[in-house]
């Protein structure tokens, strides 16, 4: 009897992807597009990532350019960046937008080392209720008669094997981008 775990996988992909995507916004000591990328601009009466109204480039590695494609949302777009958590203060100029990144105090450091820590301990939590829902799917397979005992452990070690690669990509993805806030 084999088990489709495709489930499981697919769950722990996004989790992992939803991980590394919330960790690439928080600010290391260099700039970089996914700093910004995301922050919620209004144009055209919808809310939009910035990414979806404007250009980012690096201008050299502390400093980014936000080019809109519609020079009328220059002003929304900087309001927008001043009020995020990044602690900046974009300047506008002429049809474009220069992001300074100032360098990270210590302290700064230390809160965001503290956040990452609490975001890679909330990816862990939603993979072990991914392996909490496989793990009862197996047992009603077991009591239903589908599987035999024996599969139910064995589809167990699988399950957790699963788990456990799932939670070391978490901590390589955590570990790189801890690293790149402590340089």
């Amino acid at each position: 009897m084999t088990y489709n775990f495709k489930k499981l996988d697919e769950k722990v992909n996004i989790i992992l992807t939803h991980f590394v995507e919330e960790i690439s916004s928080l600010r290391t000591g260099r700039a970089s597009p996914s700093l910004v990328e995301n922050i919620k601009i209004e144009a055209y009466g919808a809310i939009n990532p910035l990414r979806n109204v404007a250009s980012i480039t690096l201008d050299d590695p502390k400093t980014l350019i936000v080019q809109p494609w519609d020079r009328s949302l220059i002003n929304a777009i900087q309001k927008a960046i001043e009020a995020s958590s990044l602690g900046v203060k974009p300047v506008a100029v002429k049809d474009f937008i220069r992001v300074s990144l100032p360098p990270l105090t210590e302290e700064r450091r230390a809160t965001l080392v503290k956040l990452l820590k609490e975001k890679l301990e909330e990816a862990r939590i939603s993979i072990r209720k991914s392996r909490d829902e496989t793990w009862k799917d197996i047992q009603e397979k077991e009591r239903s008669k589908e599987i035999s005992e024996d599969d139910k452990f064995r589809l167990k070690d699988q399950m957790e094997e699963k788990i456990r690669k799932g939670i070391e990509k978490l901590e390589e993805a955590y570990q790189k981008k801890e690293k790149e806030i402590k340089e």
